[in-house]
């Protein structure tokens, strides 16, 4: 059937979603949710079929801009078919009668995530599936596998290749753009991809965002790397990994996160980049992902297992997941932290932290005297030095100051209530209250936390104090505190 194009001005995000009259529909005895092919000369793709009363008239097929992009084309015909029932829906359906899935049938569905072909509904049963009946060691490769296989890859054609990854959801935990330059001043090849954030008051990519552009495409990602060393970009940029990046999307509303999934997904990203020394960080705490110590080895062992499969020497650093690093926690101000330990001041904890990181990254390439070696670098200035190479290559103002970076206009001092000695510090709450405050849509909003676990305070001593870039957002983060108290004072 030829159907007119009429252009809906607008985006349906994922999948690819096509509006049929109802009577056009009833002729090819479809229903919503069913799926139809839309062929335009060349190109041909699958669409989920929804059905409008009005607007898209008889004889129309209503498509929306990210259509209109693939085609590129704003009106005219299309020739619209039904499309077979797709092989990855049986496969999800297996898996949720708990079946073991083979490498040809996750490839299948990793295949149709990346088409768009996919519903969230079919996306979202396939994460249930995951998280209900786990991977086995086989399925984490072949799902690993597949990510890679799916999507870009950064061909440096460089040896070694060193890489970092934090499980995350530990606010503030800025240790990436710290250690990038310690590892890039010392004369190794380090092409940091990282994800913007989803559930967090910033994520790395965030962060750098402040200072310079993070968006690139491979081959400029390849020409900032082979001048400096080094890069700090956005992975989402270049289809590095993305089938992951579409399943995180799903995972994180209600904080799903399959062992195997969790896994494949810091793996593929690592494969994508053709690592071969990666060093992940396992944060372990109460208010973190990995709660405790037995779970944090246990996954040790399962990353470094896997890393072997795809050539990948790893080494697992366990760090304190019960309260956030460094000071500021939302882009703008974990920027300013970031700077500061670069310039020799700077909160002493996200210092520690990206020297042990750095250092643990020279020690897997058997450099001696690791630790001293990035201290070194760090405090001689070398490594400022490189971040600002860095920072210049990718388009940034390589003389930013800190004061350059702008913080809220709007804010709120939250005081202690009486003396005592910090007990706990809940990480949900804070990330929860930076993001109501903003972070990281407003890069100037966030938090800046003043203490720490045991450390002393006064009564109206200020623990943290909470910026925003209008007032209105500033009060909805005031509701948020009057319900949680993110700080406990022994």
């Amino acid at each position: 059937m030829k159907l007119k194009i009429k252009r809906l001005s607008f985006t349906a995000g994922d999948p690819f979603i096509a509006v049929l009259n109802k009577k056009d529909a009833y002729h090819l005895d479809l229903y919503p949710g069913d799926r139809i092919k839309i062929k335009y000369k060349s190109k041909e793709i699958i669409a989920v079929v929804n059905l409008a009363f009005k607007n898209v008239n008889q004889g129309e097929i209503g498509i929306f801009e990210h259509i209109i992009n693939f085609f590129n084309v704003t009106h005219g015909y299309v020739d619209v078919s039904l499309s077979e029932k797709l092989k990855s829906t049986n496969y999800i359906k297996k898996k949720l009668e708990g079946n073991i899935l083979n490498a040809r049938e996750i490839n299948e569905i990793v295949k149709d995530i990346m088409s768009n072909n996919l519903s969230e509904i079919e996306l979202t049963y396939f994460v249930s599936a995951c998280y209900g009946n786990g991977l086995n060691n086989n399925e984490v490769i072949a799902l690993t596998k597949a990510i890679v296989n799916n999507g870009n890859k950064l061909n440096l054609n460089k040896h070694p290749i060193l890489d970092l990854h934090s499980i995350g959801g530990i606010p503030g935990n800025r240790i990436t753009i710290i250690a990038v330059p310690i590892i890039a001043a010392a004369g190794f090849i380090i092409p940091k991809t990282s994800s913007r954030s989803i559930t967090s008051p910033s994520g790395t990519s965030d962060t750098m965002e402040v200072i310079a552009n993070v968006s690139f495409p491979v081959n400029d990602i390849k020409k900032i790397v082979n001048k400096t060393n080094g890069c700090m970009v956005w992975g989402g940029a270049v289809n590095l990994a993305a089938a992951d990046d579409k399943l995180i999307r799903v995972r994180n509303p209600l904080g799903l996160d399959p062992e195997g999934m969790l896994l494949a997904s810091i793996i593929a990203k690592k494969a994508a980049v053709n690592a071969t020394h990666v060093l992940i960080e396992i944060p372990v705490g109460k208010n973190s992902k990995v709660e405790n110590k037995q779970k944090a080895v246990r996954l040790k062992n399962k990353f470094i297992q896997l890393g072997k499969k795809f050539n990948i020497k790893i080494i697992i650093m366990f760090s304190d997941g019960n309260q956030p690093v460094g000071n500021g926690i939302g882009p703008g101000l974990e920027a300013r932290d970031v700077l500061k330990v670069l310039q020799g001041t700077g909160p002493e904890d996200l210092r520690e932290k990206g020297l042990k990181t750095a250092a643990m990254l020279l020690k897997l390439l058997n450099v001696k005297d690791a630790y001293t070696k990035a201290t070194e670098i760090l405090d001689s200035g070398l490594a400022y030095e490189k971040f600002r190479e860095i920072v210049k290559a990718q388009k940034g103002d390589p003389n930013i100051k800190i004061e350059d970076i702008k913080i809220g206009p709007f804010s709120y001092d939250v005081k202690s209530k009486y003396n005592g000695t910090i007990a706990k510090i809940d990480n949900n709450i804070i990330s929860r209250i930076a993001r109501v405050a903003g972070a990281p849509n407003d890069k100037e909003a966030g938090i800046y936390l003043n203490y720490h676990i045991n450390d002393y305070v006064k009564k109206n001593d200020i623990l943290f104090t909470i910026y925003a870039k209008n007032q209105k957002k500033l009060r909805y983060s005031l509701n948020v505190l009057k319900l949680n108290n993110p700080i406990m004072i022994r």
